[in-house]
C-alpha cells in the first residue's frame, strides 16, 4: 500500500497484519481523489479520518495539501499503524490520533471540517449502525464541505441526518457515497 499523489507520493504506509484491518485500495483512492480535487479545495484542509484503520485517506489528503487531519481508530494494531505512517512520512505536527470510538470522538469534536471520511466495517452499515453512529456528523461540516461514506457495494448507501448525497461510485467491491451538508 502506498501515498497515490501530492507530497509523498508513492510512499509505502505500514499496515497492520490480520483481517481486522481492511485497507482502501490504492486505485480506489487514486479514483476519490481525483474526484475530490475537482471538486473541492483541499489545500489547507481541516480532514477527519474515521475508523482510520492505517490511515491512509488522511495521510492522501495531506499529501495532497490537508493541511491537518484527525485520526480516529480504537484498535492497538491499527493505531500502531498510523502512528508508524504519520511518523515515516514526517506529518506529527499536522496529525492528531483519536484512540476512541468513533461515537466517543463524534461525541467530543468541534468543527468544522472540510472533508471527513469514513470506513467503517462494511457489516456496520448494512446493519444501520454506521448511520446511527454518524447521526450526528452533519454539525461537524461547514459550507463547501464533504463526507465521504466508504461501503460494501452489496449494501444500499444509508440516509444520513442533516446531510444530503450528491454522487455514489463503485470499484469493484467498493462504493464511496459523497454528503453534503444540506
Amino acid at each position: 500500500m502506498r501515498i497515490t499523489g501530492g507530497a509523498f507520493r508513492s510512499r509505502s504506509l505500514a499496515s497492520p497484519s490480520g483481517s481486522e484491518t481492511r485497507p482502501t485500495a490504492d486505485r480506489v483512492r487514486e479514483a476519490l481523489f481525483s474526484i475530490l480535487e475537482n471538486r473541492y479545495e483541499l489545500t489547507g484542509a481541516r480532514v477527519l479520518d474515521l475508523y482510520a484503520g492505517t490511515g491512509a485517506l488522511g495521510l492522501e489528503a495531506l499529501s495532497r495539501g490537508a493541511s491537518h487531519v484527525t485520526f480516529v481508530e480504537r484498535r492497538r494494531e491499527a493505531l500502531a499503524a498510523i502512528r508508524t505512517n504519520v511518523a515515516s512520512l514526517g506529518v506529527l505536527a499536522q496529525s492528531e490520533l483519536m484512540p476512541r470510538t468513533v461515537h466517543a470522538a463524534l461525541a467530543a469534536l468541534a468543527g468544522p471540517f472540510k472533508l471527513i471520511f469514513a470506513d467503517p466495517p462494511y457489516a456496520d452499515v448494512q446493519s444501520g449502525v454506521a448511520a446511527e453512529v454518524m447521526s450526528g456528523l452533519a454539525r461537524l461540516l461547514g459550507e463547501g464541505s464533504v463526507f465521504v461514506l466508504e461501503h460494501g457495494k452489496k449494501a444500499a448507501a444509508p440516509s444520513i441526518a442533516g446531510l444530503g448525497c450528491v454522487d455514489s461510485r463503485t470499484y469493484g467491491d467498493t462504493a464511496l457515497v459523497f454528503y453534503e451538508p444540506r
